[in-house]
């Protein structure tokens, strides 16, 4: 993804966000429900890869397409490791 200064902006808006419930405001604010319910399903699909699920209970247990779990699998293995960074961060949370 290109750096632009209009990313930069969206990014430092999202870690000005202090709490669970601004969170909430904000990206219902920014976006459709729609795409805030994909992107937290595209998590899920990481958690559910990570912890060595197939592609086909996954798509039984949440009802996500393939093509999206192929993406998501795609970017565990080969992205930039933003995925595993927040997975990590979450299981040292619990």
């Amino acid at each position: 993804m290109r750096h632009t200064e209009s990313l930069d902006k969206l990014f430092d808006s999202i870690l000005s966000l202090k709490t669970r419930e601004e969170c909430y405001d904000f990206f219902e604010d920014a976006c459709t429900i729609k795409e805030i319910t994909e992107i937290a399903q595209r998590l899920e699909v990481a958690t559910l890869l990570s912890e060595g699920k197939s592609y086909v209970a996954i798509t039984e247990e949440i009802g996500i397409s393939s093509a999206t779990i192929g993406r998501v699998n795609r970017c565990l293995k080969y992205g930039n490791g933003g995925y595993k960074m927040v997975l990590d961060r979450l299981g040292e949370e619990k």
